[in-house]
């Protein structure tokens, strides 16, 4: 799906700008041509099958992917320019990723501290004060001084989210951030990223966790076969999707213990060509506590 608009656009609102962004490794071409405008303040979150190009958007994003062809705009400065301050316009995305990333000679407090010393040029007392705020935030003040060993894979991904909320970012991009975690340790992470999302961040996430998708979002985006398939709200895009592509992504996510038949893909019978089969509501525990 792509968006008519004037590149840039010229609004400070819009923070993340992309158009025609197109990745290539060798022949395999894993997006074809997105465009895309996150908004200050919106929770945009990214979903689809593996190997759709989510994760790639997202690195193309800050730049970790080279785009093939396109340009992206953080706050109006285009990333992709050559020219471009790249190392200045990362410092203004937090990234967490799908591994914590921590170093491990170094605790929860050095690990949040370090960026702040070493690139930001603060203070060993101003960085810690950061870093310790941001850590009592993800709620682990008590484990400051602990080394990533000693914590859980939850409590991991909670020092990564504090260690990018350390760098002040005006907004943040997150892939897959609890894919690696034993599913008893993802509410904790959700939860943290849900009360981000409430403090009005920017936030761009690639998930796999539909209820979180559901409840947080602004914005859902369906990617499938490196192109955006469809977006809208989530009531929209999850509750009541257009695409048939979306619709047979969400049946198998939705309900995994069921087993497909070709039938699954047909409407009901005696049903027109046209009608949408219908997803049938699966009850979930809510992991929110509410």
């Amino acid at each position: 799906m792509s968006v008519d608009v004037t590149i840039p656009t010229g609004n400070r609102e819009d923070e993340i700008q992309i158009y025609d962004l197109h990745k290539s490794f060798g022949d395999l071409e894993v997006l074809k041509g997105i465009d895309l405008v996150v908004h200050r303040g919106e929770v945009v979150c990214v979903i689809g099958p593996s190997g759709s190009g989510k994760s790639t958007l997202l690195r193309c994003v800050n730049l970790l992917e080279q785009p093939t062809k396109g340009r992206i705009f953080i706050l109006n400065d285009e990333i992709t320019d050559p020219d471009a301050d790249v190392d200045h316009l990362r410092t203004l995305m937090g990234m967490v990723f799908q591994s914590f990333n921590l170093f491990p000679h170094l605790t929860a407090l050095e690990n949040c501290s370090i960026a702040l010393t070493q690139v930001l040029k603060k203070s060993a007392a101003e960085a810690k004060a950061i870093a310790l705020e941001n850590l009592h935030k993800v709620g682990l003040g008590d484990r400051s001084d602990s080394y990533p060993l000693k914590l859980s894979g939850g409590q991991q991904q909670r020092v990564a989210i504090a260690r990018a909320l350390s760098m002040d970012p005006e907004l943040m991009l997150f892939d897959e951030p609890t894919s690696a975690l034993d599913p008893e340790l993802v509410g904790d992470v959700l939860s943290v990223m849900r009360d981000l999302a409430a403090g009005g961040m920017t936030m761009m996430v690639v998930t796999h966790e539909m209820a979180f998708a559901r409840e947080v979002a602004d914005r859902v985006i369906f990617m499938d076969g490196g192109v955006i398939v469809e977006q809208g709200t989530p009531e929209e895009v999850i509750g009541n999707p257009k695409e048939e592509r979306t619709r047979t992504f969400l049946a198998r996510v939705l309900d995994p213990t069921h087993v497909h038949t070709p039938d699954d893909e047909m409407p009901p019978t005696g049903a027109s060509a046209h009608e949408k089969p219908v997803v049938p509501p699966v009850h979930r525990p809510n992991i929110f506590g509410h």
